[in-house]
């Protein structure tokens, strides 16, 4: 039987026409049923710029950043050879007619910023398919699919929450000729639609998420996620350029390395991947013949570390209170607070009458919010912190890790730590000066070199 393939291609994957010829070389290497494209590399951030320039500066400006947009597809159209620019004149009129708006009412809602961003997948979506055509060569028939038609999701602007039931049901009945072979589609990563028609995002990095949701909707058999790396390195090799390729990893540690740092995939991704039990590919559309990664349910060998991550620009929040002293509701009433302000907390440890957690963005840190807490306890906020976290099995029950973790920081002073509530992770805290050395020297103690 003829497994069904969702493949996923980034920006960089997208940077000019010899990358998408390249990334459609890829797609017909491995037979893909579905293809999910991102923006255009740089293209989402100019669309945020636009936006941003709308809102607050003059027309001239805007029309700076328009013209490097339009330049750019206008270009890799020519290289093409796409004839018919109809479709991307369309859309490159409607990046003008928001912005504009934007700019006159000096009003930017969630809805109009949803709607320019979705715009840079909307066009690479529709030049990847000429990229496709010229490639692929009709050995099957390729279309461009607006995603919108079943990426149904509530209405949450920014960060849209994806309507699982309906996707699957909206899968069923619009893209059963790719379940079948009889057409490879072409679509967008990062947007949706809402029940309204509105065009909606799933959040910065949720191309990946898309595509994920997409082969959840087809009962697809693999997601490929190609990117500009071939697959998941022990750590960042900018930071220990000896960091190896690992050719397997599972779920949970995956999540918790995407979780806690590890920018190669979003940290949602997985999750519909591992509802359906959908095997996972990473690797690099630039070297489409190396090894990658798969993420699976379980692999062959379950080492003690296998990786490690550094999530940067952590603060720790310590509230102190003898409030704390054998009462309850306590760390309701703290969370409460974060839940109503939408901020995430990324750990957490306490004591008898002390609670320290991290937050990833210190730009959360508003007044409102301090002095909603200090109506709880005394507020001590520490910053320029990074999160180190060590990513194996059976973490929290082997014996003596601790110590060979702390012998191999040395002088690395340690500021919180966590640990116990999962068998995959160890973090703790450090100054963001020692962060690169400790990983480097953690890297060299348990993985090697």
């Amino acid at each position: 039987m003829t497994k069904i393939i969702v493949s996923k291609f980034g920006g960089s994957s997208m940077a000019d026409a010899v990358a998408m010829k390249r990334s459609a070389g890829v797609a017909l290497e491995h037979s893909a049923n579905l293809v999910t494209v991102s923006a255009t590399y740089g293209t989402t951030n100019n669309l945020i710029k636009l936006s941003e320039l709308a809102l607050n500066s003059t027309w001239e400006e805007c029309e700076v950043v328009i013209n490097e947009i339009v330049e750019k597809h206008h270009s890799i159209a020519r290289d093409l050879e796409l004839v018919d620019l109809t479709e991307l004149e369309s859309l490159l009129s409607e990046v003008r007619t928001i912005s504009k708006g934007i700019n006159l009412l000096r009003d930017c809602s969630a809805k109009a910023f949803d709607a320019i961003q979705s715009l840079g997948e909307r066009m690479s979506s529709l030049l990847f398919t000429r990229a496709m055509e010229i490639v692929w060569n009709g050995k099957k028939p390729v279309e461009n699919f607006d995603v919108r038609r079943v990426l149904r999701t509530d209405d949450q602007f920014g960060k849209a929450q994806p309507l699982i039931g309906e996707i699957r049901l909206l899968c069923d009945e619009h893209l059963a000729k790719c379940k079948t072979g009889e057409v490879v589609y072409v679509t967008q990563g990062f947007i949706g639609q809402n029940e309204e028609g509105h065009t909606t995002t799933l959040g910065r990095g949720g191309s990946d998420y898309s595509a994920a949701l997409l082969a959840e909707g087809l009962g697809a058999d693999i997601l490929q996620i190609w990117t500009d790396v071939a697959g998941i390195a022990t750590t960042d090799p900018r930071i220990v350029p000896s960091a190896k390729l690992m050719s397997e990893i599972t779920f949970s540690e995956a999540a918790e390395l995407a979780t806690f740092g590890a920018k190669i995939l979003h940290p949602t991704t997985l999750t519909p991947a591992l509802r359906e039990g959908i095997s996972v590919y990473v690797g690099s559309s630039y070297e489409p013949l190396a090894k990658g990664t798969w993420i699976r349910r379980e692999c062959s060998e379950a080492p003690l570390i296998r990786a490690m991550a550094l999530k940067k620009d952590q603060s720790l929040l310590t509230l102190s209170t003898p409030k704390m002293l054998h009462s309850h509701g306590f760390l309701y009433e703290i969370f409460k607070i974060f839940n109503q302000h939408k901020i995430s907390v990324d750990s957490i440890t306490t004591s008898e009458i002390s609670v320290s957690l991290t937050i990833e963005d210190s730009t959360l840190l508003n007044k409102k919010l301090i002095t909603e807490l200090e109506t709880l306890a005394t507020v001590n906020i520490e910053e320029n912190l990074c999160l180190v976290s060590l990513i194996g099995n059976n973490i929290n029950h082997t014996a003596g890790l601790a110590g060979q973790i702390f012998n191999a920081l040395g002088d690395i002073n340690v500021r919180m730590i966590c640990l116990g509530a999962s068998k995959h992770n160890f973090c703790f805290l450090v100054d963001e000066a020692r962060a690169n050395d400790a990983v480097k020297e953690l890297h060299h103690h348990f993985i090697g070199a």
